[in-house]
């Protein structure tokens, strides 16, 4: 399960960078790595929320969602090769930013999923069930 999502995530990652390669280029800050964490973190966020406290999941959803889908998009090893690339390049200064803006976006990104699904949730419960009106 591990691996089946792990291929899933990684393709959604590639598809992304393949996207997103253009603008890396052109600006010098490497967009389509970090969008690819804290996006990752902001669902692993959002998605342990809902399998941990919300539900009763599968016991492989967990591996296949966290550490299979989510662990291949997330590139935590590219962050430190294009940290690297950047220190070799010279631009001290924006390898610096990148090396700590990258972990707090990250951090923020998981907080900010885990208190969203659970404030969903928390609306989800508090709806009326019948959501078309009295019928006769």
């Amino acid at each position: 399960m591990i691996a089946a999502g792990g291929v899933l995530g990684a393709e959604a990652r590639y598809g992304l960078g393949v996207l997103a390669d253009e603008t890396a280029v052109s600006s010098g800050w490497p967009w389509a790595t970090f969008v690819q964490n804290v996006t990752g973190c902001l669902l692993i966020g959002a998605v342990m929320a809902v399998l941990l406290d919300l539900t009763a999941p599968h016991r492989l959803a967990r591996p296949f969602l966290g550490v299979g889908v989510l662990g291949g998009y997330t590139t935590f090893s590219t962050y430190a090769v294009d940290v690297q690339q950047m220190l070799g390049d010279g631009r001290a200064a924006t390898a610096l930013l990148y090396l700590a803006g990258t972990p707090i976006a990250a951090v923020l990104a998981v907080w900010t999923g885990s208190a969203a699904a659970r404030a969903a949730a928390r609306a989800a419960r508090r709806r009326p069930h019948g959501h078309g009106g009295d019928r006769a």
